[in-house]
């Protein structure tokens, strides 16, 4: 390791804290690093946006409950959890954003939600709660803590509950640096089916994967391991 500029560099894995990553990409604004042991990409700490420009960010999106468009974006998620889900079911969604709709789709189909946002709804009281689901849709790309907040997610389920993630996996087929998702500045996270098998162990869960969607079903009391 070596400082550049006052930091660590390379910097330790956001998910995992391997010390050992690598660089993969730069863009001309941002390092984008490698983890060896869990398989994210990140980007380092100190060229995350601040809070203010983030949510500036966030405000811009024009994701309304009565576009049709988006439901059926949020249906990749919301389709393959409503299936397994038993009659009124009580359920978290994560990261709901300023126009919050996936906790209506499933109200619509009989569960109790409740909502959490850490910018746009951020009562925390709702995650001292046990709930039989929760889903975070776009969300995990955009977390600047994201095993606390995974492990933090994951004590909120209720045993055999379920944790559903929908993101852009990183591509196998084509170069990292061609890749439009990364191009979001708010985007700091970038999971692939790897990384979610490394959480899949760590989480002591039972994990499945549908077109850019991970779901993970809680075995028993499983709890995460203290690697993660």
């Amino acid at each position: 390791m070596r400082q550049l500029n006052n930091h660590t560099f390379p910097p330790a894995c956001m998910l995992c804290a391997e010390a050992k990553t690598t660089q993969l990409s730069y863009d001309n604004r941002r390092h984008f690093f490698s983890c060896p042991e869990c398989h994210l990409v990140f980007v380092p700490p100190w060229e995350y946006l601040s809070n203010a420009q983030e949510k500036a960010h966030y405000l811009n999106h024009r994701n309304q409950a009565e576009d049709d468009g988006y439901r059926r974006f949020l249906a990749r998620l919301f389709n393959p959890v409503n299936q397994q889900l038993k009659k009124r079911s009580a359920g978290l969604d994560f990261g709901c954003g300023p126009g919050p709709t996936l906790h209506l789709m499933f109200e619509d189909a009989g569960h109790k939600m409740a909502i959490y946002d850490s910018f746009f709804f951020p009562d925390k009281a709702v995650l001292e709660a046990q709930y039989d689901f929760i889903t975070a849709s776009e969300v995990v790309e955009h977390l600047h803590h994201p095993r606390e907040v995974i492990e933090e997610l994951w004590r909120c389920l209720r045993p055999g509950g379920m944790l559903a993630i929908m993101t852009q996996f990183v591509p196998a087929g084509t170069p990292f640096e061609k890749w439009y998702y990364k191009n979001d500045e708010t985007h700091v996270c970038f999971f692939s089916p790897e990384t979610f098998m490394y959480l899949e162990t760590q989480l002591q869960a039972r994990l499945t994967l549908h077109r850019n969607v991970a779901i993970y079903t809680r075995i028993k009391a499983s709890i995460p391991k203290e690697s993660i």
